[in-house]
C-alpha cells in the first residue's frame, strides 16, 4: 500500500486582506523538508527568577528580553507561562505550581563537564551527579526553578 507524503513546501500567496490564500494544490509544490526545529519554549512561573538562573548559573547570554519572552544566545528561550497560555489558548488561569512535569529533558553540552558540575551543583536540586551513560557519554541532571529537567553532557 502506497502512502502519500504531505511534507512539502507550497508557494505562499496572500489575498487582498493580507491573509493566506487557501487555494493551494499539489501543483504549488516547491521543495521538500524546509521545516526546521528552532527551540523548545519552556513555560516559567517567575521570569525574573528563571532569567537569573539561566544567566547566572547556566551562564547563558540574554540577547532578547521582551519581559514575558527571553531568548538566549544559543537559541534557548523562555516564556512566562501565564501570558503564553493566554496567547495560545485565550485563557489566563491562575498557576501556583511549577510547569516542569519530569517528562522533558532540556539538554546542554559542555566540554568541561567537571567545571560545569562544580559551578551548577551548589545552586540546584540534583537528580544525579556525573554518571557515564550506556552510550559512553558522561552527564549530570538536575531541575531548574520550574522543575524542568536539565541535562549537561560532554560532547560525544
Amino acid at each position: 500500500m502506497e502512502t502519500q507524503s504531505f511534507c512539502f513546501s507550497v508557494k505562499s500567496s496572500h489575498d487582498d486582506s493580507g491573509g493566506p490564500s487557501l487555494g493551494r494544490t499539489p501543483a504549488n509544490r516547491i521543495s521538500r523538508n524546509l521545516m526546521k526545529f528552532i527551540n523548545p519554549l519552556p513555560f516559567v512561573t517567575d521570569m525574573e527568577r528563571s532569567k537569573a538562573f539561566y544567566r547566572d548559573v547556566m551562564c547563558l547570554k540574554i540577547i532578547e528580553d521582551h519581559g514575558n519572552f527571553v531568548r538566549f544566545e544559543n537559541g534557548f528561550a523562555l516564556h512566562e507561562g501565564r501570558s503564553l497560555l493566554q496567547t495560545v489558548f485565550s485563557r489566563n488561569p491562575e498557576v501556583n505550581e511549577p510547569y516542569g512535569r519530569n517528562n522533558l529533558v532540556l539538554y546542554f553540552e559542555d566540554p568541561d563537564i567537571w567545571s560545569s558540575f562544580d559551578r551548577i551543583a551548589p545552586h540546584v536540586e540534583l537528580i544525579h551527579g556525573i554518571e557515564r551513560q550506556t552510550w559512553g557519554q558522561r552527564v549530570f541532571r538536575f531541575h531548574d526553578p520550574d522543575r524542568h529537567i536539565l541535562e549537561v553532557g560532554e560532547p560525544t
